[in-house]
C-alpha cells in the first residue's frame, strides 16, 4: 500500500496559494469568455488586414505626359507676355513740356524792380529762382536795396556777385535814422530817381485798431489783428458757434490754433472785448438729445452719454447743481460749462 506524503506547511506556500486563488478570481477566464475573446481577436484582425486586400490596385502612374503639357502651357505663356513698359504703370510718371532755353543778354545797369521772370533768366538766373524772385519782390513791395535780393533763397553767391556791379540800388537798406533825416537831400545826386512800386499783393494791417466785439465780429474784422489770418479766425468764429459765444476772453486760448500762441491770444485779448451784457445760446440738458449734448466743446461724448442716462433714471435736472451728482464731471468742467445751461 502506497502511503501519500504530505508536505509540510510552511508560511510562503500559504502565499502562494492565496495569490493564485486572487488572480484566477478576478483576472481569470471561464471557456467561454476565453473562446469569446479569440473570436474578438480574430475579428478586429479581419477588420484590419481585409480592406487592405479588398483594395482593387492602382495603375503605375507615368509623369512624363502630365510634365510635356505642362511644359507646353508654359511656353505658350511665355510667347503671350509683352515686354512692360512705363505706359503699363499704375502711376505712370509725369510728363514734363521741353524748357525753350532763354536768350542770354550781355550785363547792363538795370532796375531789378522792373524785371520779369525771363528777363532774371535772360541775366543767368535759373528758371525757379527767377520765379521766387519776383515774387519775392511782389510780398516786399519792391526792392530798396541790393542786400534784398542777396537774401533770396536759392540765389547762388556767385551769380548775385556777377550781377550787383549793374544793379541800381544801394548796398543797404538806410538806417532808421538816416531814412527819416530832416536833411531831404542827404543823398541828392547819389542815385538815380526811383521809379514807383508796384503794390502788394497784401494789404497792409493797420496799426491803430479801435476794439471790437468778440461775439459779433466776422472773420474780415478778425483778420485786421495782425498775426491772424485766415484760418484762425475762421476757427475762432467756428468755435464761437460750439460754445453759442463767448463769455470770457480767456475762452480764445482753448482753440487748437492758439494754445501754443499766447502771443496772438494776447493780441486778441487787446483788440476785441465781450460786453457784460451778453447772453450765450443755452443748451437744455433735460431735453437736448444726445448729438445736441455731445458737439457742445465742454460736454463731449462721454459726458453727454452719462447725462442722457442719468436723466432717464432719476428725472430731469431742475437747477446746476444737480449735475454734480455726475462722478466724472469735474468742477473745472462744470464751470465752464455752467453759463450755457438752461432748466
Amino acid at each position: 500500500m502506497k502511503v501519500k506524503q504530505v508536505r509540510p506547511y510552511t508560511p510562503q506556500s500559504s502565499f502562494l496559494t492565496k495569490s493564485q486563488t486572487i488572480i484566477r478570481r478576478y483576472f481569470g477566464f471561464s471557456r467561454r469568455e476565453t473562446s469569446g475573446f479569440v473570436v474578438l481577436v480574430t475579428l478586429l484582425l479581419l477588420w484590419l488586414f481585409v480592406p487592405a486586400l479588398l483594395r482593387p490596385a492602382l495603375p503605375h502612374y507615368d509623369p512624363a505626359a502630365d510634365q510635356r503639357q505642362l511644359n507646353e502651357v508654359a511656353a505658350e505663356l511665355a510667347a503671350q507676355r509683352q515686354p512692360r513698359t512705363f505706359s503699363d504703370r499704375r502711376y505712370p510718371r509725369r510728363s514734363y513740356a521741353a524748357r525753350v532755353p532763354v536768350a542770354q543778354v550781355s550785363l547792363a545797369p538795370f532796375d531789378p524792380n522792373m524785371l520779369t521772370p525771363l528777363d532774371w533768366e535772360a541775366r543767368g538766373l535759373p528758371h525757379f529762382v527767377a520765379e521766387r524772385i519776383v515774387h519775392f519782390r511782389d510780398v516786399i513791395g519792391g526792392f530798396k536795396a541790393k542786400e534784398q535780393i542777396r537774401r533770396t533763397y536759392g540765389l547762388p553767391d556767385s551769380v548775385y556777385a556777377r550781377l550787383a556791379p549793374y544793379i541800381l540800388l544801394p548796398d543797404q537798406l538806410p538806417s532808421r535814422t538816416t531814412r527819416f533825416s530832416s536833411s531831404p537831400d542827404r543823398f541828392a545826386g547819389k542815385f538815380t530817381a526811383r521809379p514807383s512800386f508796384p503794390p502788394s499783393k497784401f494789404a497792409r494791417k493797420p496799426a491803430h485798431l479801435a476794439a471790437f466785439d468778440l461775439n459779433t465780429a466776422d472773420t474780415t474784422q478778425l483778420m485786421q489783428i495782425r498775426g491772424i489770418g485766415r484760418g484762425i479766425s475762421a476757427r475762432i468764429v467756428a468755435y464761437r458757434a460750439q460754445l453759442g459765444g463767448f463769455v470770457r476772453a480767456e475762452q480764445m486760448a482753448e482753440i487748437y490754433s492758439l494754445r501754443d500762441a499766447p502771443d496772438l491770444v494776447d493780441s486778441l485779448r487787446k483788440y476785441t472785448f465781450v460786453k457784460a451784457s451778453f447772453a450765450p445760446a443755452s443748451l437744455d440738458v433735460n431735453t437736448a438729445s444726445f448729438d445736441e449734448l455731445q458737439s457742445h466743446p465742454y460736454m463731449g461724448k462721454r459726458l453727454a452719454r452719462v447725462v442722457v442716462a442719468f436723466r432717464q433714471q432719476h428725472g430731469p435736472f431742475k437747477q446746476p447743481d444737480d449735475l454734480r451728482q455726475i462722478r466724472i464731471l469735474d468742477d473745472a468742467t462744470f464751470e465752464k460749462l455752467k453759463p450755457y445751461l438752461r432748466f
